[in-house]
C-alpha cells in the first residue's frame, strides 16, 4: 500500500476527505455518505459521495467500525489530512497576548519553559510536553567563586542558556578572597564556551595528575570546581522532561479504555519516552508531527504529538509539544505549538547572557 505521501487524490476526493475528517473530529461519529451530501461545500450527490468514499477506504485513508455504516479517519487518513489538506491559522490575538505576557514575566529559564507546558495544556486541552536542554551540554558563560566563611565557598555558574546555578561548597581549606577571585578568573580563561560534561571530563583528569605541579590558582579553581560539577551534573534523563495537564486526558472520550490510560500515565511519570521522542524533533524545522505509531512507541499508539523545537538565540534547546488523541482539532493545535515555541525562544533569548 502506498505512504499517504504517494497517494495522488483528484480535488473532490480531497475535499470529501477533508469534510469527512473534519466532522469527525467535531463530534467524534463515524460520517455517512448521506451527512457528507447535506454539506453545502460539497454539492455532491450521496452515490457521487459513496463511490469516492469507497475509493478513499480503498486507499486505506478512511476506515467502517464493524458497528456502523459511516467512516471514519485512519492514522494514514490524518497523515494525509495534515500533510497538505488542513489549514494552519494564527491564534487568537487574546490568546496569543496571554502567551507573551505569561513568557516575559518570568525571569528563570525553568519556570519558563513550565510556564510554555502550562499554556499549551490550558489552550488546547491536552498535555502540554517540553524537553528541558541537558545541562551536561549547556556552554559555560562564566564561574564566580564568593568567600562564605573559613571553609566555605559560593559558586556561581552561568551557562549560554541563560541558567544561573548558586551552590555552596565545602574546601578542603580556608582560603581568601583574592585566591577566589584568581582562581576564578583563571577557570573562565580556560573552560568558558565549553560544554559542562567536557569540563567535568578535563576536571577529572587534572584531579588524578599531579596537583603540586599546577599554578596555585589553577590547583584552587579545580580544586572548588570539580566539587561543583559533580553536583551540577547528578539526574537523569527524567528531570529533563516536564508534563503539564496530563489529567485533561480523563476528559476525553477517546481514552476511555482504563489499561490505554494506566500505560500513557505510566509514560508522563517514567518520561523517558518522551524525551526521546521529543529529541526526534531537536532539529526540525518547525513543527513536527507524530500519528499513532508513527511515534514508534506502543503506548502512544492512539495518541499524536505534535512538536517543535525552541531555540536560545540560534541555537536549538530542546522541544515543546502537545500529545492527546489522534482525533483533535490540528490545525489549531499545530498553531498552538508553533506560536507557543516562538515566543517561548524569544523570551528565553531575552532573558539569556549577551556575549
Amino acid at each position: 500500500m502506498p505512504e499517504p505521501a504517494d497517494i495522488d487524490l483528484n480535488a473532490r476526493a480531497g475535499l470529501v476527505l477533508q469534510r469527512l475528517i473534519s466532522l469527525y473530529i467535531r463530534d467524534g461519529q463515524p460520517v455517512a455518505s448521506r451527512t457528507l451530501s447535506e454539506e453545502v461545500d460539497l454539492d455532491l450527490s450521496a452515490a457521487t459521495i459513496r463511490n469516492v468514499m469507497a475509493d478513499l477506504e480503498a486507499h486505506g485513508l478512511i476506515e467502517a467500525p464493524h458497528t456502523s455504516a459511516g467512516r471514519v479517519p485512519t492514522q494514514r487518513g490524518y497523515r494525509f489530512f495534515v500533510g497538505g489538506l488542513v489549514n494552519v491559522g494564527p491564534l487568537d490575538r487574546q490568546t496569543l497576548g496571554e502567551i507573551e505576557s505569561r513568557m516575559f514575566a518570568i525571569s528563570d529559564p525553568k519556570q519558563i519553559l513550565a510556564g510554555a507546558t502550562e499554556m499549551l495544556s490550558r489552550i488546547t486541552s491536552f498535555a502540554g510536553v517540553v524537553s528541558v536542554p541537558d545541562k551536561r551540554q549547556a556552554h559555560i558563560r562564566q564561574i564566580e567563586f564568593l568567600r562564605l566563611s573559613e571553609r566555605r565557598v559560593l559558586a556561581i555558574l552561568v551557562t549560554d542558556d541563560g541558567q544561573v546555578q548558586n551552590r555552596i561548597l565545602s574546601a578542603h581549606r580556608e582560603y581568601r578572597e583574592s585566591e577566589l577571585v584568581e582562581a576564578a578568573n583563571t577557570f573562565n580563561a580556560i573552560y568558558s564556551a565549553r560544554t559542562l560534561r567536557g569540563v567535568r571530563a578535563e576536571l577529572l583528569q587534572h584531579m588524578q595528575m599531579d596537583l603540586q605541579s599546577m599554578r596555585r590558582e589553577m590547583r584552587t579553581a579545580v580544586r572548588i570546581a570539580r566539587q561543583l560539577f559533580d553536583d551540577e551534573l547528578a539526574g537523569g534523563d527524567g528531570d529533563h522532561v516536564l508534563v503539564s495537564g496530563e489529567n485533561n486526558l480523563l476528559a476525553v472520550p477517546d481514552f476511555d479504555e482504563m489499561e490505554k490510560l494506566k500505560q500513557l500515565f505510566d509514560a508522563f511519570k517514567t518520561k523517558q519516552v518522551l524525551f526521546d521522542l521529543l529529541q526526534k524533533s531537536l532539529f526540525a524545522d518547525g513543527v513536527n508531527i507524530f500519528i499513532g505509531e508513527e511515534s514508534g512507541y506502543r503506548i502512544l499508539r492512539d495518541c499524536s504529538v505534535i512538536a517543535a523545537p525552541y531555540q536560545v538565540g540560534k541555537r536549538k534547546m530542546g522541544v515543546l509539544g502537545v500529545i492527546g488523541p489522534t482525533r483533535m482539532n490540528y490545525d489549531e493545535v499545530i498553531s498552538a505549538v508553533d506560536i507557543t515555541a516562538k515566543i517561548l525562544s524569544s523570551a528565553l533569548s531575552a532573558g539569556a547572557p549577551k556575549h
